[in-house]
């Protein structure tokens, strides 16, 4: 029994009711791909200053150089040694020919530094100046500027006791 002047509804579903939830659902499920989209454009590859590549997150600059009056045996060796003091040295590589994707003269080294990615190059500027770049990135990409800037600090104190 109903109580007088009401009439009966049958309710099988929400109807009306959820229609802003279902809204919002679709809201924010697009803007879940949406996040995944952007961050596949920005992840890929790029290019270590010893010439090869790597995945990365490439958002700004990952490397800084110095330039040294000194010979680029010198620079190598200094580079060598700090990143031992720090680290390991995982690859030398020493171009033997024009070849090679770097130009000649230039030799580079890639290693681990608190598990940290660190490439080194040194090249010849002119007959008296050498110079050292220095790249650092994590494991999942992101570029290390405080390692870098360290490391190619290290290479100038290394070669000041050199001397």
């Amino acid at each position: 029994m109903q109580p007088a002047g009401r009439k009966a509804r049958i309710v099988l579903d929400a109807g009306r009711g959820l229609d802003w939830t279902v809204r919002d659902m679709k809201t924010k499920i697009l803007a879940a791909f949406a996040g995944i989209g952007m961050v596949l454009l920005a992840a890929g590859c790029i290019s270590t200053v010893s010439g090869t590549k790597t995945p990365a997150m490439s958002f700004g600059a990952d490397r800084f150089a110095g330039r040294y009056e000194r010979t680029p045996d010198q620079v190598y060796q200094a580079s060598v040694a700090v990143m031992i003091n720090n680290g390991v040295v995982i690859t030398e590589y020493i171009p033997h020919d024009t070849t090679n994707s770097l130009p000649s003269g230039v030799r580079s080294l890639y290693g681990k530094v608190n598990s940290r990615n660190v490439w080194m190059s040194v090249a010849p500027v002119d007959s008296k100046i050498t110079e050292v770049t220095v790249q650092a990135r994590s494991s999942a990409g992101f570029r290390d500027q405080d390692l870098t800037h360290e490391l190619e600090k290290e290479i100038a104190l290394q070669l000041q006791s050199m001397r």
